[in-house]
């Protein structure tokens, strides 16, 4: 997989700004990386106060997804929460540059394991192992610590725009025997990976468009969700279950978390069976990000997708 992405950077002409801004990337990775951990996580909170106060547009965005899941709460808590989601992803943006440096014994000084039983119990199974995952926590770092662990596996994601980036983050990605599945390879990279028993992790809590997507409530409101996870599992008999890396702050460490493997719905009406495991595994996300509102992607246009004749939700 890297190799293509390398092949794919070969392709096209890169721009000189594709160019630098690789090169700003890595000096910053470079820079942060060599600081001791606690200092990279600081600096990368800095990064992360600095956003909040210049990225105005991405703050309203937050504040009016907040205000549409979360009316009960008081505006200063919604504001506090969306703070916290800043500092949370300063916080990545630290871990990461620090990421290609980490052994498994100094990444357990502040990971643990929870529920990894369910995920062993799952693999054991042999049809493959779906991990329904989203943009909480420290997602980079979860799929990074499992395979330095010892379990490798395939990532789905977007290709990055600037393709120089996207190889960088992708050979830290793999550095210990994770693949990269893009997304525009989906259906078929994942059935292959079911039938080789493998582990694949998709993060299913970003907009989607139809027909790859269909509409479900997430907090209430009804987001068009992508359905491709539901179908593939349908078919391959793969075992679905949550795993997410979370900050549990009174224990100061990241807590990788294994959930129960959920039991799929099956009537026979596989239109109907989409639709009702979609709606089951956005619940699941939904369930991890009211116990962790202050470290789940806020800032994404989640709702941007509206069923035909609703108005838009955002400018």
């Amino acid at each position: 997989m890297l190799a293509t992405a390398i092949q794919n950077v070969a392709v096209r002409r890169i721009s000189l700004r594709e160019r630098l801004e690789n090169l700003a990337l890595q000096l910053v990775a470079g820079a942060v990386g060599i600081l001791p951990r606690g200092m990279a996580r600081g600096a990368g909170a800095g990064l992360g106060a600095a956003a909040w106060v210049l990225l105005g547009r991405l703050r309203r965005v937050g504040l009016q997804n907040l205000e549409l899941a979360m009316p009960e709460k008081t505006a200063p808590e919604r504001e506090a929460i969306l703070r916290g989601v800043f500092r949370s992803l300063g916080w990545q943006i630290g871990e990461f540059c620090k990421m290609s440096g980490y052994t498994a014994e100094q990444a357990s000084k502040f990971i643990r394991y929870d529920g990894l039983e369910n995920y062993l119990a799952a693999r054991e199974k042999g049809k493959g192992v779906l991990v329904l995952t989203g943009h909480l926590g420290a997602w980079e770092l979860s799929s990074f610590y499992h395979s330095l662990m010892g379990y490798p596996m395939s990532l789905v994601i977007r290709r990055l725009d600037n393709p120089l980036v996207d190889e960088f983050v992708n050979r830290i990605r793999c550095l210990h025997g994770n693949r990269v599945i893009h997304k525009d390879d989906f259906a078929r990279g994942l059935l292959s990976s079911m039938r080789r028993g493998e582990t694949v992790g998709i993060l299913m809590d970003t907009n989607m468009t139809p027909p790859q997507g269909v509409f479900v409530p997430y907090f209430g409101v009804d987001a068009c969700t992508a359905s491709g996870l539901a179908r593939v599992a349908l078919h391959s008999g793969a075992a679905v279950l949550p795993g997410f890396l979370v900050w549990e702050a009174a224990e100061k460490k990241y807590v990788l978390r294994f959930g129960d493997e959920l039991e799929l719905i099956r009537t026979g009406d596989m239109a109907s069976d989409i639709l009702a495991n979609t709606a089951l595994f956005t619940a699941t996300i939904e369930a991890y990000v009211r116990r962790y509102p202050e470290q789940w992607l806020w800032v994404h246009r989640r709702w941007k997708t509206r069923p035909e004749g609703e108005e838009r939700l955002y400018g």
